[in-house]
């Protein structure tokens, strides 16, 4: 076509090709470009040159960034228009913009913090009107924990003035995701969900399942699935998590809480309240301890968990501060329960008695965890006929307990042996009956979880943890 009749028709008819390299935009010299871009492509018929409302019907674009700054580090473009009035914006539509190798990043209002980076490795875009959302199919590589998401929905209409406050929502699959890349624990992530805000703030809700959860210093993989409700502040990261829904192998419990940065820390931290109001104490135990779990029943439990600034191992910072209630609980392991059967049937002053057996156990106290160290402020045992009430550690690292405390039967020391044994102790009864009990003793309980060892104790221990 003839530049004559290109004139003559105003353009119409004549498709333009453009191509352009580095190019970028930018509030002010203090800030980031606004975007950078390494190659954009277009087409343009050169009729819309010469229309009022201009339309580019395709667009490609590689290697883009944009840097959105936090809210009231923004230009307020209203203010900085010579008259004092907003200019008019550009009455220009794109049908299809088609992006990849791209990258979102969330600038923090703190220098010394790092942005938030969404590698986005491909998006399209389709119009579906004038000043209206954008229909949106994105494909992200998600760094931490590695894996790929997908997500579909609306994006806009762009809030040139304040992009954070541009509208967002969608649907996303996010799937095969390695959480072996944390220091601590391991299984493949998928999860599915929506969400929807601006650029500055989104609430998402959604079910993740992770089959194979796992710790990595114990190793028994148990199932966990969640139903969560999130809202996640885009202008500095900080994560609020609604009440969420969750169980672990056969266990629910619901947990609320956060992921933030305090004010004096320059990491985020995790603060957590979880609620567990009939759990199965086999699924807390198969996934803590190694080797196959060694005791059954039902614990209700609360416990507030805390995970100091995230870096270096989970485990060493990991902070506990709860209480507990075991019912019903039955040791697993033969010896273990032979010696819990055997404490009843001496409580009951029935040591002979083999129709008492299998007995259940009640259990309950108070806690914190700090340095792989559980200490128990509080923990009593109770069986038909006896009740422990000890205080000590629980060394998680080696498995080891050391409790100290006391030991009350209902029935005489006396009646708790047979044969002669029975008559030589009968004169002692009145010195070891005291404090509402047959049997007053103060006893010890060291070993391992799956082999403690019970004995008298006559350490400084004792007393005091009797005497709290």
């Amino acid at each position: 076509m003839s530049t004559f009749n290109i004139l003559l028709r105003h353009g119409r008819g004549a498709i333009v090709a453009v191509e352009a390299d580095g190019v970028s935009m930018r509030f002010s010299r203090a800030l980031p470009p606004l975007f950078t871009i390494q190659t954009l492509n277009f087409v343009v018929d050169l009729a819309t040159v010469f229309d009022k409302h201009k339309t580019v019907p395709f667009v490609t674009i590689r290697g883009m960034k944009i840097a959105i700054p936090p809210k009231g580090e923004r230009p307020d473009f209203d203010a900085a228009a010579p008259s004092g009035k907003a200019p008019e914006p550009l009455d220009v539509s794109v049908q299809d913009v088609r992006i990849q190798d791209a990258m979102l990043v969330l600038l923090p209002r703190e220098t010394n913090k790092k942005s938030l980076d969404f590698d986005i490795a491909q998006l399209n875009l389709k119009s579906v009107g004038r000043n209206s959302a954008m229909k949106y199919d994105a494909a992200l590589t998600i760094p931490m924990p590695p894996g790929t998401l997908h997500s579909t929905g609306d994006f806009g209409p762009w809030a040139g003035a304040d992009p954070g406050d541009t509208p967002l929502n969608g649907d996303y699959t996010f799937s095969q995701a390695d959480l072996g890349v944390f220091h601590a624990i391991a299984g493949t992530l998928q999860s599915t969900g929506k969400f929807g805000g601006t650029l500055d703030s989104v609430e998402a809700r959604g079910e993740a399942t992770v089959p194979n959860f796992r710790l990595k210093s114990v190793g028994n993989p148990v199932p966990l699935s969640t139903r969560f409700e999130v809202l996640v502040d885009g202008t500095d990261g900080d994560t609020i998590l609604k009440p969420v829904q969750a169980r672990l192998g056969h266990t629910n419990f619901t947990t609320t809480g956060a992921v933030i940065k305090h004010e004096k820390q320059e990491k985020r931290c995790i603060s957590l309240k979880v609620t567990m109001p009939s759990g199965n104490i086999t699924d807390l135990l198969r996934l803590t301890t190694k080797g196959p779990p060694f005791m059954a029943g039902t614990v209700v439990m609360k416990s507030t968990i805390d995970i100091p600034p995230l870096s270096g191992a989970v485990k060493e910072k990991l902070r506990l501060d709860g209480e507990f209630d075991l019912r019903d609980g039955k040791f697993l392991r033969a010896n273990v329960q032979d010696q819990i059967d055997q404490l009843s049937r001496r409580g009951q002053g029935q040591p002979k008695n083999q129709e008492i057996e299998d007995v259940f156990a009640n259990m309950a106290g108070s806690f914190s965890l700090e340095n792989q160290v559980m200490n128990f402020r509080s923990l009593s045992f109770d069986v038909p006929g006896a009740r422990v009430a000890v205080a000590g550690d629980y060394h998680l690292d080696d498995d080891m307990v050391d409790f100290h405390g006391t030991l009350k039967l209902q029935a005489k020391l006396s009646k708790t042996m047979t044969g002669w044994k029975r008559w030589v102790l009968k004169p002692a009864d009145p010195f070891f009956a005291k404090n509402s009990a047959g049997t007053f003793l103060r006893i010890q309980v060291e070993g391992s979880s799956h082999q403690p060892k019970f004995g008298l104790d006559h350490s400084k221990k004792a007393k005091t943890a009797s005497a709290e």
